[in-house]
């Protein structure tokens, strides 16, 4: 009986060490509906009115297809991309 409390105690701690790791390691996405899913990692509103990267404060974001505001005009995956 001595050992089960320990090792209850150690499990509850581990499960919520992975928990709390998950919030603050995994990247935070748009959750938004006022969110444009293209850009999942930021949250830019949808088109209308197009918006060019001088128009947004991020760089360097992920990017999905369809690009409405052409952020990716290469099409590598990456937004705004500073010099």
């Amino acid at each position: 009986m001595c050992m089960r409390l320990p090792m209850k105690w150690f499990v509850s701690f581990l499960i919520g060490l992975t928990i709390v790791a998950a919030f603050t390691f995994l990247p935070q996405t748009a959750q938004s509906a006022s969110c444009d899913p293209s850009y999942p990692t930021v949250c830019i509103a949808p088109a209308p009115p197009d918006l060019d990267c001088k128009d947004i404060t991020y760089q360097n974001f992920q990017v999905k297809q369809p690009d409405p505001h052409r952020f990716d005009r290469d099409k590598d995956g990456i937004g705004c991309e500073s010099k």
